[in-house]
C-alpha cells in the first residue's frame, strides 16, 4: 500500500474507526455483545446522542451488527462485534497499549510546549 496515493481513499476510514467514542465502543464490545445502556454505563462520559450516532455509523461500516429480540417484551436490542471489527480490536488494543506506556511523555511534552508558548502568545498580544 503506498500511503500518499491512498491518502484521500483512507481517510474517512482512518477518521471513523480514530473517532475516540467508536474505539471505545469497539473496544467494550469486544468483550460480548451489549444491549444499549449497558454500553452507556461502561462508556461513562458518552452522551445518549453521541453514542446512537457512533453505533449507526459503525453498523454502517459493517464493524457492528445490531440484532433485535422481537420476541421480548419490550424488544430488545443488542450489539456485537461483525466479523470484521473483530479485526479491529488488535490494532485498537496496540495503540491504547502505546497510549498508556506514553502518557507521561506525551503530557511532559505537551507542558513543555504550553510553556514555551506562553511568553510568544503575551509578546505578540
Amino acid at each position: 500500500m503506498s500511503v500518499p496515493g491512498d491518502c484521500n481513499r483512507i481517510s474517512p476510514i482512518l477518521s471513523q474507526v480514530g473517532n475516540k467514542w467508536a474505539a471505545l465502543t469497539v473496544l467494550v464490545l469486544s468483550e460480548k455483545p451489549k444491549r444499549y445502556n449497558q454500553l452507556r454505563r461502561e462508556i461513562e462520559t458518552i452522551s445518549q446522542r453521541m453514542l446512537t450516532v457512533t453505533l449507526r455509523a459503525l453498523e454502517r461500516d459493517g464493524l457492528v451488527q445490531r440484532e433485535v429480540f422481537a420476541d421480548k417484551t419490550p424488544p430488545q436490542v443488542e450489539y456485537r462485534l461483525t466479523p470484521l471489527g473483530e479485526t479491529l480490536v488488535g490494532p485498537l488494543f496496540a495503540l491504547c497499549e502505546w497510549s498508556a506506556l506514553n502518557c507521561d511523555d506525551i503530557e511532559r511534552n505537551q507542558a513543555a510546549y504550553d510553556m514555551a508558548q506562553t511568553p510568544k502568545a503575551k509578546a505578540a498580544g
